[in-house]
């Protein structure tokens, strides 16, 4: 498309009818608006990834679950770290509500009569805490995706009922029309653009999000392993 294309597009904008035009502005507002969040929940993606790993790297290279506990204590919290800490201090609690907290043949039998359900849930309570962080603004991708469209097909219902109120008393012609249409059509097309990149942004995520949960679930298996392998050694 050449320069001139361009200017006519940006002259039927200008042009439009008042309603139309504020309806391309709540669109850009979207779109913008989608972008800014799309590029923010990709940093927080890669960030996400990159702190799991270093915290798996400190777990695996660790004698004992204290162990982990001090050398992670300064590390930004992470998925990972969030679900060790709650389940660490499950662990802990449990120990404490024995009549002897350093009875390390209690605390396996306790474990062995009722299983490890109480370290479960408090990995649940860590991963469930990381899910609301690794879900939060896509509920507004989402939302964006789905009004976009609509809020276009509006104005150019709006811009095209302008365009034909000259038809309509008789005084118009097909080329005083069209442009009132295609003013209007550009409406649609902002619209589409909106939603495009939202919808198609908001599955990534998601699919990227059930990746995270899957290596969450990961973990918390090994976490439990690892109890089950060394307790009483904490």
């Amino acid at each position: 498309m050449d320069l001139s294309s361009d200017l006519n597009i940006l002259m039927l904008i200008w042009q439009s009818g008042l309603v139309v035009k504020l309806v391309l502005f709540l669109l850009i507002a979207f779109s913008v608006f989608s972008w800014a969040v799309i590029f923010k929940k990709r940093r927080q993606l890669q960030d996400v990834r990159q702190k799991n790993e270093e915290f798996y790297r400190v777990y695996k290279n660790s004698e004992n679950l204290k162990d982990v506990i001090l050398k992670t204590e300064a590390m930004p919290d992470s998925p990972f770290k969030l679900m060790f800490v709650e389940g660490y201090n499950e662990l802990l609690a449990m120990k404490k509500s024995l009549p002897n907290p350093d009875d390390h043949q209690a605390l396996r039998d306790h474990f062995e009569r009722f299983g490890l359900s109480i370290l479960e849930r408090g990995l649940q309570r860590g991963s469930h805490q990381s899910r609301k962080s690794l879900d939060h603004f896509l509920s507004y991708l989402a939302s964006i995706g789905s009004i976009s469209p609509f809020v276009g097909l509006f104005g150019t219902v709006w811009g095209i009922i302008d365009a034909f109120e000259g038809l309509a008393t008789g005084g118009g012609t097909l080329e005083a029309v069209a442009p009132g249409i295609a003013e209007a059509l550009v409406a649609t097309a902002v619209g589409l653009a909106a939603a495009i990149p939202a919808v198609w942004f908001f599955n990534h995520f998601n699919n990227e999000n059930e990746k995270i949960m899957g290596d969450m679930e990961t973990f918390g298996q090994d976490f439990l392993n690892t109890i089950e392998r060394t307790l009483g050694s904490h």
